[in-house]
């Protein structure tokens, strides 16, 4: 490939940091994070090799849904700071060489948007076709909730007008109507809004929502929305990435990736995350490697986002049942634990026991697996959720930078609209940024080195992608070749010690360099021979064997 087919596509090797405002760092000390107090910390994120920061949500909102509920999308919640503020952070970002994109939450609004609050007052108000009504909800198989906990149907009656309103997921987050083309018109001036103030693109969220009926666009043609969209982002903002949520099985997210013309560009790979956890647990890197092996060849304009843990659960939706039961039990013992019937809401260091040798592989193949890896905030240090706050909340506690009160998120008791600051092992006191900054051991020192050999290894995004037979069932081992250049890798999921042996022929080359504890290997009778530790991950350069 020619270098100018892909200097523009920056989200192939992106380096993405999702976090939230309101709990990253207040400045001001009113007890909420705000856009100044994220710009006060970019250095950090920059040093850490961060090169896009996602924003979640930060517009007006009743903050019912963790800001998800918006009600102005060309605002910014009165609470973290205003437009200038954010003109201000993308700046600051743009100098540290990190591009920004935000959250486009465009399947609803909240309740109390104007466009909703309208709708309601008249059956003949312009913004009535904004969303979706029927005079009673259609017969057939209905829809779920995505709530089912919280939410026993889809379909809402508003009493003044005796028409029940579509909300796929909460009632105060009313679905909008994209055949109506004055929303689509809207949306494409959100779009149009953000870009021109210097966003770098948007994380869509709930992609599927938005183009299945009622209110699709276009249901004979479901896709042509994404399509328009990525368009209309194009001519805008030549370089802006689209970041879908999608999570459906591989062969039915090749749809959102679009055919002759592109769709999302990026989409989260949430087969590759769940089946992982499931190798955490079972010690066995096969369905790990079923999975990765069957995963789909898709264009080199557009790529896969991997990440191990977000804002929302750890969903396992697309386990087979006895292999969630089996995750369930595991990392989710306590019922409390678990959201949905389909998920667990933990993070990631409170899941793997705590254990360095597992959160070090863990994060070692999160960084070796083609595609764009994704961190959530806080998880570089081995935070913990604080399961008192119930549901998705657990995971959204404020930043833990240090020792002091509140963890150095605030100068003050965070807001009650914020989640505390946990007292457990997982605390401020025992996990914060300043003490690990100081610890060449530390988990945070490890994440940095490994996103160094990341982005000093460019084949891991560009390269072939093979998965080798490795002889161990416990023992995931995968090249990445591009050209001339090519990294091998081994991981043992196993808690107990692995030999492995892999013939030259099948590796490529027969000299290795460690890219994480330095010296090589030469290979031995047209092979080498391994002895993997516990929880051990091995990041191998392959090179010719020098010859006199």
């Amino acid at each position: 490939m020619r270098p100018a087919d892909t200097s523009d596509l920056w989200w192939r090797t992106a380096v993405i940091y999702c976090l939230d405002i309101e709990t990253f760092q207040d400045s001001d000390g009113d007890g909420v994070g705000d856009l100044e107090g994220l710009a006060n910390r970019i250095e950090y994120l920059a040093e850490l090799g961060i090169t896009c920061l996602w924003l979640m949500p930060f517009q007006p909102t009743r903050d019912l849904d963790d800001g998800y509920d918006i009600t102005d999308f060309y605002g910014v919640d009165p609470r973290l700071g205003d437009l200038g503020h954010v003109v201000e952070l993308l700046r600051i970002a743009h100098g540290r060489g990190m591009r920004v994109i935000i959250d486009l939450v465009v399947n609803h609004t909240s309740d109390r948007h104007p466009w909703f609050v309208a709708a309601r007052r008249s059956t003949r108000s312009r913004y009535r076709d904004y969303y979706v009504w029927r005079d009673r909800p259609p017969r057939g198989r209905p829809k779920h909730p995505v709530f089912p906990g919280e939410e026993q149907s889809v379909w809402e009656k508003d009493e003044r007008s005796g028409q029940y309103y579509l909300h796929s997921f909460y009632r105060h987050q009313p679905d909008l109507n994209l055949e109506n083309p004055d929303v689509r018109a809207e949306i494409a001036r959100i779009v149009g809004f953000w870009t021109k103030l210097g966003v770098d693109g948007f994380r869509i969220d709930a992609v599927p929502f938005l183009i299945q009926p009622p209110g699709a666009a276009d249901e004979t043609d479901p896709h042509a929305f994404l399509r328009e969209l990525r368009r209309f982002a194009g001519r805008r903002a030549g370089h802006a990435v689209l970041l879908g949520e999608v999570g459906l099985p591989h062969r039915d997210q090749l749809d959102y990736f679009g055919g002759s013309e592109t769709e999302l560009d990026l989409q989260f790979d949430f087969v590759t995350a769940q089946t992982a956890f499931l190798a955490f647990v079972r010690g066995d890197a096969r369905p790990l490697a079923k999975v990765l092996r069957r995963r789909p060849t898709i264009d080199v304009r557009q790529g896969w986002a991997t990440f191990l843990r977000n804002h929302d659960e750890l969903s396992l939706e697309l386990l087979e049942k006895d292999e969630r039961a089996a995750v369930f039990a595991a990392l989710a013992p306590d019922e409390k634990q678990r959201v949905y019937g389909r998920g667990i809401v933990r993070r990631l260091a409170p899941m793997l026991g705590g254990d360095p040798r597992r959160l070090r592989l863990a994060y070692s193949l999160l960084f070796s697996l083609p595609g764009a890896p994704v961190l959530f905030y806080g998880e570089e240090i081995g935070m913990g959720e604080q399961p008192e706050l119930g549901d998705r909340a657990a995971v959204r506690s404020p930043m833990q930078w240090d020792r002091g009160a509140y963890g150095g998120f605030s100068a003050t008791r965070p807001s009650r609209s914020i989640t505390g600051i946990p007292d457990s092992g997982y605390g401020p006191d025992h996990v914060n940024v300043h003490d690990q900054l100081r610890d060449p051991d530390s988990l945070l020192s490890f994440v940095q080195v490994l996103i160094s050999r990341y982005r000093a290894a460019p084949e891991i995004a560009w390269g072939e992608f093979t998965v080798l037979d490795a002889g161990e069932h416990a023992v995931l081992a995968h090249r990445c070749r591009a050209d001339d250049r090519a990294v091998l890798f081994l991981h043992n999921f196993s808690d107990e010690p692995r030999h492995v042996e892999l013939k030259t022929a099948d590796v490529g080359g027969d000299r290795l360099h460690d890219l994480l504890a330095g010296g090589a290997e030469q290979a031995e009778d047209g092979r080498f021979v391994f002895d993997l530790a516990a929880y051990a991950q091995r990041w191998l350069r392959i090179t010719e064997m020098e010859r006199s």
